[in-house]
C-alpha cells in the first residue's frame, strides 16, 4: 500500500471513512494524522513481530538500554523515512489536498525526556534498529514529562505537558506483561532447607504495566521495542469497605482515590521537584520502579530460551545511561538470591557480567547521593543488598591496601549516611565509559580516580553520537538531497562517507547552494519566530543560536552579558559599521533551579531593551523561543549560522549539540571541552572559533584558588559595566538590584564556572565571526568542512563500537526485507 500513491490514497480515505465516519473534505488535520499514524503502525506490525521471532529463534544476545528520558520527538516523520515511503506519503497526502509537514505538526513531542542524556539514548534505539542489532529501550511512561514552558512577563512559569491527552497511536498496551513491584514492608529472616532465607513481608505492592513503542530501523526489516511501564494501582476496590461503620460514614472511597494517585504519580512527572523529602521520594520510587519492572521483564524474556540464569551474561546486557537506573545492580542481586536460589558469590558473578555504565557528568552534584534512611524504610531488602556490597567491597579494600581508611571513605558505596550511586554503578559493573574522550580521562585521572586505579580495564570511552538520518535528512531534506545530488546516497548507511563533501569546499556553484538552502531554512525560522513570538528578524544577519538545558557551566549567561556589551557598543557609535546579529536561545531550567530561572529573566529583560530600541534595528535582536523539544530543534538547528557550546572547559561530559549543529552546517564558538575537543581534531581551529580556559586550567584554578572574580572585574571597564548593569536601573533592570542574585553568583561566590574569566576571550571570538562571516565564500567553505566531517559523530558509528567492545553483540537477520 505505502509503495503505491494510487493505492494509498485510495486505502487512506476508506480508513478515514471506516475510522471516523468522514471523508477527506470533513476531516481535520489531526484526523490526517490519527489515521495515517495508526495505518503506518499496523504497516510494521508484520515486521516487529518478525523481528521478535529472529531474536527468539536465533538466541541472539539482546541489550537492554535502561534509561530515565528517552527524548524520541515526532515519531511519524521518523518512521515513514524510515520505511523508505516518506515520498509516496507526501506525494500522496498532497493528492487529498493536505500537506505532510501540517500533518506532522498534528502529533505531540512525546514527553519522555530534557536534554542530552534523553536525545542520546533515543538516537541510540534509532542507530540500534537501523544497523540490525537486537537492542531495546526500557524507561518510564510519563503521562505529563518534565514540563510546557511558558514565559510569562520573563518568567518560566511550568504548566503539565498533557501529550498523551489524546493517545499515543505508536504505543500498544502489554496488560498480560504486567508485574508488580514492592515498597515499604520489612525483611524477615529465617533458615529453610540449610539456607538463609529473606522475605519481605507487610510491603505496598504495586502493577508496573508496560506499553510497547516501535523503534523502525532505516532500510531493514528490524523493529526494535521501547518499552515504557505505568504505574497502576493494584489495590482491589471492590474490596474496600463502604458505609457507615460504628455510627460513623467510611470514607473509603476516597481513601481509595488518594491511593490510587499516589501510585500513579510514579509514573506522572519526570524528575520531580526533589527539593523537599517528598520530592526525593517520588524520585527514588521512579527509578526503583523502572529498574525493577525491567529486570523482571528481562529475566522473562530470557526464561523463554530454556537456559540456567548462569547463561544470562551470555544472553543478555543491561546497559545503565547515567546513575538513575543504579538499582538494577542490587535488584537483580535480590532476585538471584531471594527468589532464584543463588548463593552471594554466584549472584555476584552473573550480576557484574551483566550490567554496564555510561556515565554522563563530571559534576559531583549530579553524581547522585540517597539518605540511608530513606532507601532503607522504601526499600528494606534492597537495602540489605546494597550494605552488604558496601561491606565487602570495603573489606577487599582493606585486604589490598592496609592502614588507608582515608581511601576506603572516599571509595565506600555507603559513607556519611548516603548511598552514592556512582560508585555502587562501578563497582557493579563489567564497563564503565565516559562519553567524550576529555570526559573519561577526566572520569580517570580525577572524578573516579581511585576507581580507575582499582578496575583499569572497566574504563573505556565511546564519545557520543546522533541519528544523522533524523537530524540531517528529515531536520533538513534540501541539504541532504544536495548532498546525494553531489556524493551519492551511500553516506546515509554509511555515514563516514560524508567526507567526501570535501572535495567541494572550494566549488563555487556548490558553495552558492549550500548558501541558498541556509538561507532558505533561515527564512523559515524567520516565519516561525514572527508567527509564535511577533518579532521579525532579518534572515540576512547572523543567526547565532544557544539552544540546550539551561545550567550555569552551561554558560548562558555568559552569551547574555556579551549581548548586553554588543549593546553598548551600538549606542556608544551608532554610526559603526557592524554586522547585523540574530541571538536566539532556547532552553528550559528546572523548576527548582533559581540561579537558571533568573538567568531566563535576565535574556528576556535584554531581548525586550534590543528589540524595543529603534536604534538597534537592522543590527541587533535577541529572541528567546519557550517549550525547547526536538520538534523545534529540527526548525532551529538547520538554520544557525553560529552554534553556542561554550560551557566550563572540564564540565560538559560530551555534548551532542554541537554534533547537530555542525551536521547542518552551522560553525561552532565554543571552549575546548567535552566533544568540542574531537570535533577541533577533525576540521582543525580554522573552522571553527576556539576561546577559553583549558580543562587543565580550570582543574588548577580550582586545586590552589588562584581565581578571584572581583579582581577581573575591577580591572576590566566592558565587565563592570554590564555586572552594574544587573543591579542598578538602567537598559535592562526595571529597578535597583533586579538581578541582584546573578551578580551575587559572579561576584560575592566567585564566579563558579569562570563567566568573567573567559569574557574577554570570547568578546574577542566574537569579533573573529563578525570578520569571517563578510567573506561569503569562505564562511561557505568552512560550513562544508564541518558537515563532512559530522558523520564521525553519527549514532550508527557510537553504537557500533558499544557492540563490539561493551556488548559483544552482532547484527541479526530477519526474515523480512524493506523493499
Amino acid at each position: 500500500m505505502f509503495y503505491d500513491m494510487e493505492l494509498f490514497t485510495t486505502v487512506f480515505k476508506e480508513q478515514l471513512v471506516s475510522r471516523l465516519g468522514k471523508n477527506v473534505e470533513e476531516a481535520t488535520a489531526d484526523d490526517i494524522y490519527r489515521v495515517l499514524g495508526s495505518l503506518i503502525r499496523e504497516h510494521i506490525g508484520r515486521e516487529w513481530a518478525g523481528t521478535n521471532q529472529a531474536y527468539k529463534t536465533n538466541r541472539e544476545k539482546q541489550v537492554y538500554y535502561f534509561s530515565m528520558e528517552f527524548l524520541v520527538g515526532r515519531l511519524l516523520g521518523n518512521n515513514v523515512l524510515n520505511l523508505g515511503v516518506y515520498d509516496t506519503v507526501r506525494k500522496g497526502l498532497k493528492e487529498l489536498g493536505w500537506d505532510l509537514e501540517t500533518i506532522e505538526e498534528q502529533e505531540p513531542d512525546a514527553g519522555l525526556g530534557n536534554g542530552g542524556l534523553g536525545r542520546l539514548a533515543a538516537c541510540f534505539l534509532d542507530s540500534l534498529a537501523s544497523l540490525g542489532f537486537a537492542g531495546h529501550g526500557c524507561g518510564i511512561r510519563y503521562k505529563y514529562g518534565l514540563f510546557e514552558q511558558k514565559i510569562v512577563d520573563g518568567h518560566q512559569v511550568e504548566l503539565p505537558d498533557p501529550w498523551l491527552q489524546k493517545g499515543n497511536v505508536w504505543e500498544e498496551r502489554r496488560e498480560d506483561k504486567r508485574v508488580e513491584v514492592s515498597f515499604w514492608g520489612r525483611v524477615e529472616v529465617s533458615e529453610k532447607n540449610g539456607r538463609t532465607v529473606f522475605e519481605t513481608v507487610g510491603d505496598e505492592k504495586i502493577w508496573a504495566v508496560p506499553y510497547d513503542v516501535p523503534i523502525v530501523g532505516y532500510g531493514s526489516a528490524h523493529v526494535n521495542t521501547l518499552r515504557l511501564w505505568s504505574a497502576e494501582s493494584a489495590a482491589d476496590p471492590a474490596k474496600m469497605r463502604f458505609g457507615a461503620q460504628n455510627g460513623q460514614p467510611n470514607n473509603g472511597y476516597y481513601t481509595f482515590l488518594d491511593y490510587n494517585r499516589s501510585v500513579e504519580s510514579i509514573s506522572e512527572f519526570l524528575y520531580p521537584d526533589d527539593s523537599g523529602y517528598e520530592g526525593k521520594l517520588l524520585r527514588l520510587k521512579q527509578q526503583y520502579f523502572l529498574c525493577s519492572a525491567g529486570l523482571q521483564s528481562v529475566l522473562r524474556t530470557f526464561g523463554k530460551l530454556g537456559l540456567p540464569l548462569t547463561e544470562l551474561p551470555r544472553k543478555v546486557a543491561v546497559h545503565i545511561n547515567d546513575t538513575h537506573p543504579t538499582l538494577v545492580i542490587p535488584e537483580l542481586m535480590r532476585i538471584l538470591i531471594d527468589e532464584k536460589g543463588f548463593g552471594w558469590d554466584e549472584a555476584w558473578d552473573v550480576t557484574t557480567r551483566t550490567v554496564s555504565y555510561t556515565n554522563h557528568t563530571l559534576m559531583s552534584e549530579a553524581l547522585e547521593k540517597w539518605p540511608v534512611h530513606m532507601v532503607r524504610e522504601l526499600l528494606p531488602r534492597v537495602y540489605m543488598i546494597i550494605e552488604e556490597i558496601n561491606k565487602r567491597f570495603c573489606g577487599m579494600l582493606l585486604e589490598r591496601f592496609p592502614g588507608r581508611q582515608d581511601l576506603v571513605s572516599r571509595m565506600a558505596v555507603i559513607e556519611s549516611g548516603q548511598v552514592k550511586m556512582a560508585h555502587l554503578a562501578v563497582v557493579g559493573s563489567y564497563s564503565v565509559n565516559g562519553v567524550a574522550r576529555l570526559h573519561t580521562e577526566l572520569l580517570k585521572t580525577d572524578v573516579m580516580q581511585p576507581f580507575y586505579g582499582l578496575f583499569p580495564e572497566r574504563f573505556n570511552n565511546k564519545t557520543n553520537g546522533i541519528a544523522h538520518r533524523r537530524w540531517l535528512m528529515h531536520a533538513n531534506p534540501e541539504l541532504a538531497g544536495l548532498i546525494c545530488d553531489s556524493i551519492g546516497t551511500g553516506w546515509i548507511e554509511h555515514p563516514d562517507r560524508l567526507q567526501e563533501l570535501e572535495r567541494f569546499q572550494n566549488d563555487p556553484l556548490f558553495l552558492e547552494e549550500i548558501g541558498r538552502i541556509k538561507r532558505g531554512n533561515k527564512l523559515r525560522l524567520a516565519d516561525y519566530i514572527r508567527e509564535k513570538q511577533g518579532v521579525s528578524v532579518d534572515p540576512d544577519s547572523l543567526f547565532d543560536v544557544q539552544a540546550k538545558r539551561l545550567h550555569a557551566y552551561k554558560r548562558q549567561l555568559l552569551n547574555v552579558l556579551h549581548i548586553m556589551h554588543l549593546y553598548h557598543l551600538m549606542k556608544d557609535d551608532p554610526s559603526a559599521d557592524r554586522l547585523p546579529r540574530t541571538f536566539i536561545f532556547a532552553a528550559k531550567a528546572a523548576p527548582a533551579y533559581f540561579l537558571a530561572k533568573c538567568i531566563i529573566k535576565l535574556i528576556h529583560a535584554v531581548m525586550d531593551t534590543v528589540n524595543n530600541d529603534p536604534r538597534m534595528e537592522g543590527k541587533l535582536k535577541v529572541v528567546f523561543l519557550e517549550n525547547y523539544s526536538v520538534s523545534l530543534a529540527e526548525k532551529i538547528i538547520p538554520a544557525a549560522n553560529v552554534s553556542e557550546q561554550i560551557s566550563t572547559a572540564g564540565k560538559e561530559a560530551s555534548g551532542t549539540g554541537n554534533m547537530k549543529f555542525m551536521m547542518n552546517g552551522a560553525l561552532t564558538v565554543g571552549t575546548l571541552d567535552g566533544a568540542n575537543v574531537e570535533i577541533h581534531e577533525r576540521i582543525g581551529a580554522e573552522n571553527m572559533f576556539l576561546f577559553g580556559l583549558r580543562s587543565e586550567e580550570v582543574l588548577d584554578y580550582y586545586n590552589h584558588g588562584g581565581y578571584l572574580a572581583r579582581e577581573i572585574y575591577e580591572r576590566d571597564p566592558r565587565i563592570q559595566r554590564v555586572l552594574d548593569d544587573l543591579v542598578h536601573p538602567g537598559p535592562f533592570s526595571r529597578h535597583d538590584r533586579e538581578f541582584e542574585f546573578i551578580y551575587q553568583s559572579l561576584l560575592d561566590h566567585n564566579d563558579e564556572f569562570f563567566v568573567l574569566r573567559d569574557f574577554a576571550g570570547y568578546a574577542d571570538t566574537h569579533a573573529a565571526v563578525d570578520r569571517a562571516y563578510l567573506n561569503a565564500h569562505d564562511w561557505a567553505a568552512k560550513s562544508v568542512v564541518n558537515i563532512a566531517h559530522s558523520g564521525h559523530f553519527s549514532s550508527d558509528c557510537t553504537v557500533k563500537r558499544y557492540a563490539s567492545d561493551i556488548w559483544k553483540i552482532r547484527p541479526v537477520r530477519t526474515a523480512f526485507e524493506i523493499k
